[in-house]
């Protein structure tokens, strides 16, 4: 179903399924702006940025993405609730229905690539109602020249319906809206849903399948820097961990903040051309780059604004999942083209709410390969209905809901990498240290910031290191500008036996949530579990 070439001037799209269709080519940022504006969708910020509401869906809805499951993907997608299949000619007949809901309508039609590195480059158009998901592709995926517009052919097609709701009981779907995906037709099928961020993971989901599986390249849900002497660092964290402010450094050129991978030629590169960042409780002092990266080309989502225009940040009224995507190049310590090579330290971030993992801890290629498996961080309920309790979050590789294949498919990848490549594996905890949440205190970001610039700078290599009793993993006794007594975090801790009794229950955590993957796994991985009772 993906086309021929076509020039940059015109560009049809009736072999697709689109009939009598006015067709909006590559418009600009500014135009499709306006558009946006002109068609009542959306509003302008006093900062020049795009204001809109993405409707019925603040979020991606993870149920509601499927895989058509047929000869390319049966053997080799990890099927279940994160993978859901959908049956080939169920896809045929709501890709019918979708072409026809769009046939006779103004479309908006973009050609995009994603993956900064020439060798790796994914040609993508994307189809779209609204002009404003229009323009987050335009922010989102790399920009191509006029030239290689000129000789452009798609990989992919995303084909992007919001306004068009399916029938669960005769086209398959689990409710109104879905995300499929198909590797035949290599088509990513959105519809029902206005939320952007699913055109986005759509395709990172496509390349966390093409890339190990065509391309022998570990996608990666992570960011990335590069620092003056070319050594490359990344960070894989869930939200709220720190991914994006810690990547943000002024002494390093910042790769990406977000998906990348890392090639048999020990490249680093950013599949994306630009960033989708969250602006609850957003501030010119805590997140410079971010701030000032909101202003024309830039679109707001979900965001509440006065009638002059001016963002109340705070305000979570429509969704905690307020957002902002802009262009990378809206970042002005940035690495062009977007790839790094020689990677030298990777970092884990958590945010542990029970106060039990050290600071930083250097892990053994086994340790490294589960707790990538594991993906932990804990969330906190905080004033939620008064739950005080933290609660452990598990999520494979740091990005579940968008890896295809098993999570050891990629964890043995990993492991490979960072033998291969001498790589340094850091367990970093931004979360709680002195006690749990409710007792202790959030670690200090400016003992964070100076551990990882210790890590980086090789400060840490002939530093003596200790042994944590119950999950191993060794902890340096000193680091520069750090206090000694936060190294270890038991130490921490006033009540010393309340402290043990929370580490074996957040190890037994970890094992209860390993358990799944404990048979697919090999013995080095499993020789990184936390030590049994």
């Amino acid at each position: 179903m993906v086309g021929n070439n076509q020039t940059a001037k015109s560009i049809s799209v009736d072999k697709y399924g689109i009939k009598n269709a006015k067709v909006k080519y590559q418009l600009s940022s500014e135009q499709l702006h306006e558009e946006t504006i002109k068609k009542g969708q959306g509003k302008e910020a006093s900062s020049g940025a795009l204001a809109i509401d993405t409707g019925e869906f603040t979020g991606r809805s993870p149920k509601d993405r499927f895989i058509v499951k047929d000869d390319v993907t049966r053997d080799k997608v990890w099927w279940g609730n994160i993978n859901i299949p959908f049956p080939p000619n169920m896809f045929d007949a709501l890709y019918d229905k979708v072409v026809d809901y769009l046939s006779g309508k103004e479309i908006y039609v973009r050609d995009s690539y994603a993956c900064a590195d020439e060798n790796y480059k994914l040609n993508i158009r994307v189809i779209t109602e609204t002009p404003w998901s229009n323009m987050f592709a335009h922010n989102m995926f790399l920009r191509p020249t006029e030239e290689e517009l000129a000789n452009f052919g798609p990989d992919w097609l995303i084909v992007n319906a919001p306004g068009f709701m399916a029938n669960p009981e005769v086209d398959g779907t689990r409710q109104h809206n879905f995300a499929i995906l198909n590797f035949t037709k290599k088509i990513a099928l959105i519809g029902g849903t206005g939320y952007t961020g699913e055109i986005k993971k759509g395709i990172f989901s496509a390349l966390n399948f093409i890339m190990p599986v065509d391309k022998n390249t570990l996608p990666m849900h992570c960011s990335a820097n590069v620092g003056e002497d070319g050594e490359t660092a990344v960070f894989f964290g869930l939200s709220g961990t720190g991914k994006t402010t810690l990547s943000a450094d002024p002494d390093r050129k910042l790769i990406g903040d977000d998906e990348h991978g890392w090639t048999p030629d020990n490249t680093i590169f950013n599949f994306e051309g630009g960033c989708y960042a969250k602006v609850i409780n957003l501030t010119e002092e805590h997140e410079p780059d971010i701030y000032h990266a909101i202003k024309p080309g830039a679109i707001l989502e979900n965001v509440v604004m006065d009638e002059n225009g001016d963002v109340d940040f705070a305000d979570t009224s429509i969704t905690q999942n307020t957002r902002v995507s802009y262009p990378i190049y809206h970042i002005k310590n940035i690495q062009v083209p977007s790839i790094g090579h020689n990677p030298k330290n990777i970092f884990f971030l958590t945010a542990d709410a029970f106060g039990v993992l050290p600071p930083i801890s250097k892990l053994t290629p086994g340790q490294a390969a589960y707790h990538f498996i594991s993906g932990y961080t804990a969330k906190v309920a905080g004033t939620e209905e008064g739950i005080n309790e933290p609660t452990p979050n598990f999520s494979a590789c740091f990005g579940a809901p968008f890896m295809p294949l098993h999570p050891t498919k990629y964890a043995e990848m990993l492991s490979k990498k960072m033998k291969d490549a001498g790589v340094n594996v850091w367990l970093i905890n931004t979360g709680w240290t002195g006690g749990p949440y409710g007792i202790g205190s959030r670690m200090k970001l400016k003992y964070t910031r100076a551990m990882i610039a210790a890590a980086l700078e090789g400060k840490l290599k002939n530093v003596e290191f200790e042994k944590h009793p119950v999950f191993n993993l060794m902890m340096p006794k000193s680091c520069p500008d750090v206090p000694t007594e936060v190294l270890n975090p038991k130490e921490t801790w006033k009540n010393k036996k309340a402290y043990d009794i929370q580490a074996k229950e957040l190890a037994n955590s970890f094992k209860e949530n390993f358990a799944k993957f404990e048979s697919y796994a090999n013995d080095e991985i499993l020789s990184g579990a936390p030590a049994s009772e």
